[in-house]
């Protein structure tokens, strides 16, 4: 382990944390108030004539409709959706969420309703539109198949994956940019079940008000889906840079360095961005977050390998070649924070705290901090820099941690090393979605409100 402290000072602050949890939790408290004022309408307006277990059926496939719809309006990327969810990349997790909590519940809707005057279209609608997202939702947890296979099974599986046909198979719909120009089509499909529900549900005929609420919230969804594949592009901020360096930081990690041909992005410390670079067998589209500072002049990303057109950017990239950034994005921010913080960085994690870090002069944090830069065998990525960033501060200390060495960096060991009590701490997180989640829960064990611990979610992506 090796350390780096040069002591402390304590700096200004410009948010208060009642503000950020007001911020966090608007849009996921809307979306429960929405969902359940839905159902009280559906239960006070039942029509006489509705079979219980039928009425419950067409509830849950409305219901479905409009997580669904909500989930469509989510994924817009308007500013002000990113401002309701305290950052789009939360508003993604919900859209997540949303989504397949709309699909559970239209399995629930096939077997419990009916209508005894079905559509000509009604039915065919809605397998359209039911089996397709179903498709789209398995093909989604692909790439994740580690997390949903049982341990015991997952040797078998490996061995499967080069099999000729599997082997074809992950051919034809391999690769996050494929899913990606697929998964546009998930407004097509709730349009197909929206349109089934209008033609099929038995409760419209015989109340208006469950009619034109369903159509309003259905239509509110697909209008955002229009705009998003239709008007957004002409709307979107977007900036022209071109690559000016692809320098390899690791073996499966590098720092992709863009420099501006116009008009700069401007983005503050820690965000994100939309980052379109036209490679050597085409283009490619990826969110990376920022790990340089807004006054470099460049752009700088880095990048891990993980599967896809990543793992292939020494061999796909060179200087000179056009990219486009869209955004920036996300509201991860030390400013959010108490005086007294602590900053965690796991792996590829590092790159929000590289810009803060890079940015210190110009965006000090509010007071004391000590970064926490954990990582497996040495040398770490960007480690001497961060240490010398530290030495040239006055405010933060840097604690290199390398799992092989130390073992894993946990909850208890870093509330032990803080200089305040647990109830006055802030914490930021960014890295491995296992180790978040330990660091987290000992955290909240260990007396940190929930309101201060901050985590850029990166692997929504």
């Amino acid at each position: 382990m090796t350390e780096h402290s040069t002591g402390s000072s304590t700096g200004r602050r410009s948010w208060r944390p009642a503000d950020v949890v007001s911020a966090r939790n608007l849009g996921p408290l809307s979306i429960t108030a929405l969902v359940v004022g839905y159902v009280a309408l559906w239960l006070a307006l039942r029509p006489s004539g509705e079979p219980t277990g039928a009425y419950l059926g067409q509830l849950a496939g409305a219901v479905s409709i409009l997580l669904l719809s909500a989930a469509l309006v989510l994924i817009s990327s308007l500013p002000w959706v990113e401002e309701w969810f305290d950052g789009i990349d939360r508003a993604a997790i919900w859209h997540r969420r949303m989504a397949i909590t709309g699909l559970v519940l239209l399995a629930a809707h096939i077997p419990l309703s009916s209508s005894p005057s079905r559509s000509s279209w009604g039915g065919t609608l809605g397998a359209v539109g039911a089996w397709g997202m179903v498709g789209l939702a398995l093909w989604a947890i692909l790439p994740r198949w580690q997390s949903v296979v049982p341990r015991p099974l997952r040797a078998m599986i490996k061995a499967l994956k080069d099999a000729p046909v599997i082997r074809e198979v992950r051919t034809v719909f391999g690769g996050y940019e494929r899913w990606r120009q697929v998964h546009r089509l998930t407004g097509l499909l709730v349009a197909a079940a929206f349109f089934h529900g209008l033609l099929d549900g038995s409760p419209f005929p015989k109340s208006a008000t469950l009619r034109w609420s369903y159509v309003a919230i259905g239509g509110i969804g697909l209008a955002f889906y229009i705009y998003r594949e239709v008007l957004a592009r002409f709307v979107t901020s977007l900036n022209d840079y071109e690559v000016a360096r692809v320098t390899p930081a690791a073996p499966d990690l590098v720092e992709i360095t863009l420099r501006p041909l116009g008009r700069p992005m401007v983005f503050v410390p820690g965000q994100f961005a939309l980052v379109y670079i036209e490679a050597k067998d085409g283009w490619h589209r990826h969110p990376f977050t920022i790990a340089s500072s807004p006054h470099e002049g460049v752009v700088r990303v880095t990048v891990k390998a993980l599967g896809d057109y990543t793992s292939a950017l020494t061999d796909l990239l060179e200087p000179g070649m056009p990219a486009v950034i869209g955004g920036p994005h996300g509201r991860f921010d030390h400013r959010k924070g108490t005086r007294d913080q602590v900053w965690i960085a796991g792996g590829v994690g590092v790159a929000p705290f590289l810009s803060w870090m890079r940015a210190l002069q110009e965006h000090p944090p509010p007071g004391r901090v000590r970064l926490y830069y954990a990582f497996t065998g040495g040398p770490a990525p960007f480690a001497e820099e961060l240490v010398a960033l530290a030495d040239a501060s006055d405010q933060v200390q840097v604690t290199l941690v390398d799992s092989t060495v130390d073992g894993r960096l946990t909850a208890a060991r870093v509330l032990a090393e803080a200089a305040v009590p647990a109830a006055e701490l802030s914490v930021f997180l960014c890295g491995p979605q296992a180790m978040l989640r330990d660091l987290q829960r000992g955290l909240a064990d260990g007396g940190v409100r929930k309101r201060n611990v901050h985590r850029e979610y990166f692997d929504w992506r």
